[in-house]
């Protein structure tokens, strides 16, 4: 009951702005899920809002990962714009690509972390390096319609509640759990038009 008792009481106290980041930030994915272009336009103000957030918590790798965020909602935003919607199909990376992207990402992960804890006073240096060091491809492959972008992000999610939680900002922590979910549901949505290209 305690934990619940918190979790509430953190909700509760909850800032106008990150209220607003989650806000923003679900419409986003809920426009993406659907192969909707105008989920970037939410993409754009739900990193506006965290880039500030991330900084004044002390996630330092996470609010320029938001910057990155934002140029990728812009070509995003391109590149889905180009074409029409029937010809935007869902593509598939070989399995060589995922080894290649996980095992770099991994090495980058490392060496971040390891230079936060060097030289700054960044909090939760490690697991804000992989998320933000995973999210990097895992956003670029939204942008090129890859299916497997979803699976990514779903690890990714789980580990940004822990994260988020961890720096007293409870709302985004679950906020990231119902980002979780709704990549669960995106990849199946995902599958069935990927599968629907062929019939």
């Amino acid at each position: 009951m305690e934990i619940i008792h918190n979790v509430i009481e953190g909700l509760i106290n909850t800032s106008p702005i990150e209220w607003a980041g989650v806000l923003l930030g679900t419409c986003y994915l809920i426009f993406i899920a659907y192969k909707n272009r105008w989920g970037w336009y939410f993409a754009m103000a739900n990193t506006a809002v965290y880039t500030y957030l991330c900084y004044t918590v002390g996630l330092y790798i996470e609010s320029g990962l938001q910057v990155f965020y934002f140029v990728m909602a812009i070509y995003g935003w391109i590149s889905w714009n180009k074409t029409t919607n029937k010809d935007q199909k869902i593509i598939r990376w070989p399995l060589k690509y995922h080894v290649l992207n996980i095992g770099v990402s991994a090495l980058v992960t490392y060496l971040l972390g390891y230079l936060m804890v060097t030289y700054t006073d960044q909090q939760n240096p490690y697991l804000d390096a992989f998320s933000t060091v995973f999210s990097l491809v895992a956003t670029y492959m939204v942008t090129q319609r890859v299916l497997e972008n979803w699976i990514y992000w779903i690890v990714i999610d789980t580990a940004l509640i822990f994260l988020y939680s961890s720096r007293g900002m409870d709302l985004t922590g679950f906020h990231y759990l119902v980002y979780t979910i709704i990549a669960i549901f995106a990849f199946n949505s995902w599958y069935k038009m990927y599968k629907a290209q062929y019939n």
